[in-house]
């Protein structure tokens, strides 16, 4: 007589076996096994994990690609979720099948040898391993199962990479450049582009930008945006968008396109123009995208960074002479003297700066790392800079 085989463990259709079961209101699934012994190997393992938590009282063991979705799924408001996501996705390959509590730096440690290796910024490597301590932290400390237990009885230490020699340098762009990168942009993103550069604020900002945030300021004849404190960095309070002239007139050349986003796009007929556009107009996710990439080569900007727009902004204030608090509120740096809400007076000198720089003075604002890539290049000792792929959130 033959021995009797496990219930929940049957045959597929690709010659593979997989194992489908419930126990105590808990689904067992697991597809690719390549024989039933394998999965009947399998099924036990896990049978025999859960028996020993109930019975025994010990901790379930949760892998982390477990966690991770359950990280995801309850941080759905998260404004970088989508970039979180992404990261999770590079890493997972790695750590996803490991138990939680066998991620440390040792299982890590292949991870950043193949992200180095394919030349990612070491700050980059390291906002995927910030967002895996953040997974560990939150599995030792908040995280808890049916008997109060935290799902992790502690979080292992997760080693950064050192920043100190290995951060790209900002690299804000001169009025020239300005004028060269802009008119290779799509329309869309050009516009998006040029309000950064008047107004300083962050690309994933202006993506998420609402008509219910705006504020009009009639005595200025212009209006303020009320970025919620989910949409800012930090999320420590709300901030305001102030926009010199050059930024209102993107405004209101956008103004009636979609009824909740102020920059959106659609691709626009080629031929057939009598007709109406083929698609609605939708929210832009991210400037940094294919056509962003496209635009900087074609202007000859090598990896020029969607953030570096954030820099030429505040270098401009400082070659207009504005002072190093009103920058910051422009910029929205923390500072323990800023006040908890805007006045009009605020409104008014935020403003007055911004239009200081919304056209070439004539004056060069070129840094020290743009004067030494131009000295190399007219030296012809460098080649073009190395496009890299960046963040989708700069």
């Amino acid at each position: 007589m033959g021995q009797k085989s496990m219930s929940g463990i049957y045959a597929d259709n690709n010659a593979t076996w997989q194992v489908d079961r419930q126990w105590k209101k808990t689904r067992l699934r697991q597809r690719g096994f390549t024989s039933y012994e394998e999965a009947e190997g399998w099924l036990i393992k896990q049978l025999a994990a859960r028996r020993a938590v109930v019975l025994h009282g010990e901790r379930a063991e949760r892998t982390f690609d477990e966690v991770a979705a359950h990280y995801l799924v309850s941080h759905q408001d998260k404004p970088s979720l989508e970039t979180e996501t992404f990261l999770l996705k590079s890493i997972m390959s790695h750590i996803g099948s490991l138990p939680l509590h066998q991620v440390h730096d040792s299982t890590l440690a292949p991870y950043i040898t193949e992200r180095l290796a394919k030349g990612r910024s070491h700050k980059t490597v390291n906002l995927a391993l910030g967002v895996v301590r953040r997974i560990l932290n939150l599995a030792a400390s908040s995280w808890r199962d049916e008997q109060g237990r935290t799902w992790l009885p502690q979080a292992p230490t997760i080693t950064l990479l050192p920043l100190v020699g290995h951060q790209r340098e900002p690299r804000p762009i001169s009025w020239h450049q300005q004028r060269a990168l802009l008119p290779k942009l799509p329309d869309h993103l050009a516009r998006m582009s040029l309000f950064v550069l008047n107004t300083g604020v962050r690309d994933n900002v202006v993506c998420s930008l609402r008509w219910e945030w705006e504020i009009k300021v009639p005595q200025l004849g212009i209006s303020v945006f009320e970025v919620p404190a989910e949409h800012v960095k930090g999320r420590r309070r709300s901030r305001i968008v102030v926009c010199n002239s050059v930024a209102q007139s993107v405004i209101e050349s956008v103004r009636g396109q979609h009824v909740d986003f102020v920059f959106v796009w659609r691709r626009e007929r080629k031929k057939n123009l009598d007709r109406a556009p083929a698609m609605e107009y939708r929210p832009q996710l991210t400037m940094n995208n294919t056509a962003w990439q496209n635009g900087r080569k074609a202007a000859s900007l090598g990896d020029l960074h969607v953030h570096d727009l954030r820099h030429t902004v505040g270098m401009r204030l400082r070659e207009a002479g504005v002072t190093e608090s009103t920058i910051s509120d422009i910029l929205w740096h923390t500072s323990p003297s800023m006040t908890r809400h805007y006045s009009v007076a605020q409104i008014v000198e935020l403003h007055a700066a911004l239009e200081l720089i919304k056209a070439d003075s004539g004056r060069w604002n070129l840094s020290l790392a743009s004067l030494r890539l131009e000295q190399e290049a007219a030296r012809g000792t460098t080649s073009p800079p190395k496009v890299t792929q960046e963040r989708k959130t700069a």
